[in-house]
């Protein structure tokens, strides 16, 4: 079977199951199982283009997502008037001492260059000076900030704009922070690489939760404007009432209905232009070097590459990608919880994507988003029935039944172990291999 009839067949078992779950639950749940697969398959690409293209091992999906997370708060919730009148004037100001603090440390590595330990001594010096100054100015906006109604606000907000350009900023600020991380890390070896992202995510996910003054922390963010139409509206509207009444549905059903086919056309916009320029990327002449670099670091070095300002720029671009889905999932949620960034459990999930649907083959990482995502959905209500029907004949008060009945809620964890081990062993390139002729 050819490459491209393996993908049409593959992707269309997958339509298949997402009409079966329409058909056998509910359409709206069909929905929602979609626009997550979406996402999940955005990010996928962007942990395919790091891993698939060059080789690297990133260990921090979670905090690049947050970053595209908080960012969409930001850019959409409008501001807290109070907020800023009661220490908005402190948080710019410790803004620019550490825009200070960043010059000064450049202007001292470059007067010193020669003289390493009064550098040292200097720069130190001047780093615990700039802190200092640093917490004088933002410990007492902060509390200000978070004693203006702590209950519904105690934040500053953001800047009241469309949550939609949220989704391209997110992808500058993540490329931001990964080309900070990127320039500290990837000149580690690969396992400390992988050590090094975890870390360094776990710390971006820590500071949401904290900094109450940014995003609420553990209050969360809720009701973030939307870029759809919102269910009340298409519930009050004659026209809709209609087509209701026409096709012999309840009103709250279509609204809903139409509310997730909105996400879901903005969504695969969105994933199709960063599949097309995650293909286009691969069979350039760049494309062809990343691959080079990831199969042979020792030949490229010697054919003259630099390998990690190439590592760099792959780096940068996948998390920008992951960002963007960040980003698309906070609009979806419609609510910005720092608390389900939850790294080890959702990256290791995002890794899986990947692998089963064949890493370094950019469809195939598509197809490794709905498959797992849809599974790891699925997985649990099926348990649930199952163990229902396995202990039918079990007395209610036998602890095996109750046992057999609450462990189904961990079917999912052992479906995707299996899924993994199975992918393993019997095809290890994934769903969708790696094409060697691009």
């Amino acid at each position: 079977m050819s490459d491209s009839m393996r993908s049409v067949l593959a992707f269309g078992i997958m339509a298949l199951l997402l009409v079966a779950v329409g058909v056998i639950q509910s359409w709206s749940l069909s929905l929602t199982i979609l626009n997550l697969c979406i996402i999940s398959a955005v990010m996928s690409l962007g942990v395919n283009i790091q891993w698939g293209f060059a080789g690297l091992f990133n260990a921090g999906i979670m905090g690049f997502a947050a970053l595209g997370g908080v960012t969409a708060v930001i850019l959409s919730v409008s501001p807290v008037g109070a907020a800023w009148s009661a220490g908005g004037f402190g948080i710019v100001g410790a803004f620019f001492v550490v825009l200070a603090a960043v010059a000064g440390v450049i202007m001292v590595q470059r007067y010193f260059h020669d003289q390493s330990r009064s550098r040292l001594l200097i720069t130190t010096a001047f780093l615990l000076f700039a802190f200092i100054i640093y917490r004088m100015v933002l410990d007492p906006a902060v509390e200000a900030i978070e004693a203006v109604e702590p209950a519904k606000t105690g934040f500053l907000g953001g800047f009241g704009l469309p949550i939609v350009l949220s989704w391209g900023v997110a992808a500058f600020v993540a490329a931001g922070v990964a080309w900070i991380i990127g320039k500290i890390a990837l000149g580690l070896r690969s396992d400390y690489l992988a050590i090094a992202t975890l870390g360094i995510s776990e710390i971006i996910v820590s500071v949401l939760k904290n900094e109450d003054w940014l995003t609420r922390g553990v209050k969360n963010v809720n009701g973030l404007p939307r870029p759809v139409p919102y269910e009340i509206d298409i519930q009050e509207s004659e026209f809709y009432r209609d087509i209701a009444t026409s096709i012999g549905i309840p009103i709250v059903d279509l609204s809903s209905i139409i509310v997730k086919l909105s996400y879901t056309c903005l969504f695969l916009i969105v994933l199709v232009i960063v599949f097309l320029l995650a293909e286009r990327a691969v069979r350039s002449p760049w494309g062809r070097m990343m691959r080079a670099i990831r199969d042979n670091e020792v030949s490229s070095s010697a054919m003259g590459k630099n390998i990690t300002a190439r590592h760099l720029q792959v780096f940068v671009l996948g998390s920008a990608v992951i960002g963007i889905a960040g980003a698309m999932l906070t609009t979806l949620d419609g609510q910005f919880t720092p608390g389900s960034y939850q790294p080890l459990r959702f990256t290791f999930l995002i890794w899986i994507m990947v692998i089963v649907g064949g890493s370094g083959n950019n469809l195939g990482s598509i197809l490794g988003g709905f498959v797992v995502w849809f599974i790891w959905i699925e997985a649990e209500p099926i348990g649930q029935q199952v163990m229902n029907l396995i202990t039918s004949n079990m007395a209610d008060g036998s602890a095996i039944k109750a046992q057999l009945v609450e462990s189904a809620s961990h079917i999912r964890l052992i479906m995707m172990g299996v899924i993994l081990l199975l992918v393993l062993r019997f095809r290890p390139q994934g769903m969708l291999p790696e094409s060697r002729s691009q």
